[in-house]
């Protein structure tokens, strides 16, 4: 759609022409079925990202490991059921950056109503979607990326609920950013187990925002509301709290937690945290805020800026200029970062899944950047180009099949099933391939995910590491290198994280475990879409196991490879 923002027109490519795409809404047990028209001119997957994906892989969504992208004025059926699951979810394009604006939430609501909640149902609940902007076109920020072999421009803003707020400059002859109305991007779809149609498009369409957008949203005294909060930003961790307010923790990654209480929330891409917040402040108008934390060890460039929405309580004086803005941590407060992420336990509920404490494969899966050759298409690279590996394999996505396809129909030359369990020994030359590690159903996998410190230059930072397909037990995080002695007496089992989005601390390390109860091919990666494409990733290969549990044939609308 076209779109005018921060003082420069746009068109861009989203679902159904909203930004945020449109919130799906679904009870656990219920089975969702989304028909996505592709009517935008690049291939994409839809990713449903934390969806365990139970017999029903092929509907992951993730770019040439579960299928082939849609092909523009194609379509497919993504079908899976909700088993299990309960809180904030979301779904995200997983091709290219063009998830920056492909993007929404996916609710996942007690089958039995919001009185099954393990706190007080809210009064409301409001999904808060925080995000990045380019006024670039965002495919072409990626092929510049490739070009030069340093990774994507900085973002021009961030944003909440697509909308930059009122900190940005003022267009050229304006003195003030222009303030909306009230903006509804709650989008409630009351179809709870039935059929949403999802459209990418880039038909044009006039939008209201001009300038910068502000989010805004009301609510009543004296009520709890529930925050679903996601981090859909490409590349950013973020700072989130909203003025003369507190939270009460309750979720993250739709996996309940002991309550936890904080003014500030600290949030990963691809994280999801669940907060009850009390309007209990005197009437009036409150900014919500958003900036980045950043935990490079090396002054690189990163976006400065501040995204700000607002929170009006129903029946205060219609004055903004009084509205309270607050005092956000500083971009490298460690400490707020790491007290948030490191003081969250799950609440342990009758019924749960206990850790498991028989161990099939021990893992130590090292990971990094480091600086490499040019490639030859890298027609912009001067001298160097960053490359990822995890134990000194750099992920190449398959060509001419997706993973998924090639394991059920055992198709030679695809992949390779020796992606090591340790890194090596002594530093080797980074390899490039598409190897996968193949483990059996049921088996019980730990892994050590040790952040490698890297080359002086580059320094170091914080990584997201996301699994597809499975959550898992975060039993230990650290900083410095591993030390298994040592850390083995500090494994939480009785009530650890759990997660599908662990943030690994720059040089650092976490434990997480798993139980591989789901045939497929599931991918496990950082991230920050900038570390995608440069090879910090690696693929689970679970075969079947014994009947029923046996992944069914492709849908018959499943996207072929081209």
């Amino acid at each position: 759609m076209n779109i005018s923002q921060l003082c420069t027109d746009s068109v861009i490519y989203t679902a159904n022409q909203q930004l945020p795409g449109p919130t799906i809404e679904a009870n656990e047990g219920d089975t969702v079925v989304v028909h996505v028209v592709n009517d935008s001119p690049y291939p994409l997957s839809v990713h449903w990202h934390g969806i365990f994906q139970l017999l029903s892989g092929w509907a992951d969504g993730a770019h040439m490991i579960t299928d082939c992208p849609i092909q523009p004025s194609a379509n497919f059926t993504y079908q899976f059921n909700v088993t299990g699951q309960e809180g904030t979810l979301w779904w995200h394009a997983h091709s290219s950056l063009l998830r920056a604006t492909i993007y929404g939430a996916l609710i996942l609501k007690p089958r039995n109503g919001t009185a099954a909640y393990p706190f007080q149902p809210p009064y409301g609940e409001i999904p808060i979607i925080l995000g990045e902007w380019w006024n670039k076109n965002v495919n072409d920020v990626e092929t510049d990326a490739h070009l030069t072999g340093l990774g994507p421009a900085v973002s021009d803003a961030l944003t909440i609920n697509g909308m930059p707020g009122d900190q940005t400059p003022p267009c050229q002859g304006s003195t003030t950013a222009p303030r909306l109305g009230m903006i509804k991007l709650h989008v409630k779809l009351n179809t709870y187990g039935s059929i949403h149609r999802i459209r990418i498009s880039n038909r044009a369409r006039s939008c209201i925002i001009s300038g910068a957008g502000v989010y805004e949203v009301e609510v009543a005294s004296n009520e709890t509301y529930l925050l679903r909060i996601i981090n859909a930003a490409v590349n950013v961790e973020l700072f989130f709290k909203v003025a003369g307010h507190a939270f009460t923790v309750v979720a993250i990654d739709a996996s309940y937690t002991d309550p936890y209480a904080t003014d500030v929330i600290v949030i990963a891409p691809g994280q999801t945290v669940d907060a009850l917040m009390a309007t209990s402040a005197p009437p009036g108008w409150y900014y919500m805020a958003a900036n980045v934390f950043d935990s490079k060890t090396v002054p690189i460039r990163f976006n400065t800026g501040t995204a700000t929405a607002i929170v009006k309580y129903e029946g205060a004086p219609n004055d903004t200029v009084a509205a309270s803005m607050p005092a956000m941590p500083s971009h490298t407060d460690v400490v707020t970062a790491g007290t948030f992420y490191w003081s969250l336990t799950c609440l342990v509920r009758p019924g749960d899944p206990p850790v498991p404490t028989a161990v099939n494969h021990s893992m130590l899966v090292e990971f990094g950047m480091e600086q490499g050759p040019c490639a030859p298409d890298q027609t912009r690279c001067q001298g160097f180009a960053l490359v990822a590996s995890m134990n000194r394999y750099s992920f190449q996505f398959p060509r001419n099949a997706s993973l998924l396809k090639a394991m059920y129909d055992a198709l030679p030359g695809v992949y390779s099933e020796d992606f090591p369990s340790s890194p090596p020994p002594v530093p080797v030359t980074t390899t490039k391939a598409t190897s996968v590690k193949k483990v059996m159903y049921g088996d019980v996998v730990e892994v050590v995910l040790q952040s490698r410190a890297y080359t002086g230059a580059l320094g170091t930072e914080n990584h997201p590491i996301h699994l597809h397909g499975f959550n898992f037990f975060v039993l230990a995080e650290g900083l410095g290198r591993f030390d298994p002695i040592m850390a083995e007496g500090a494994y939480n089992l009785v009530n650890p994280l759990v997660r599908n989005t662990v943030v690994v601390p720059g040089g650092g390390w976490a434990v997480i475990r798993f139980t591989a109860n789901n045939p497929g091919m599931w991918f496990m990666h950082c991230h920050l879409d900038a570390h995608l494409p440069l090879g910090l990733a690696m693929v689970f290969e679970v075969p079947d196991g014994p009947a029923p549990n046996q992944l069914p044939p492709p849908p018959v609308d499943y996207p072929i490879c081209y």
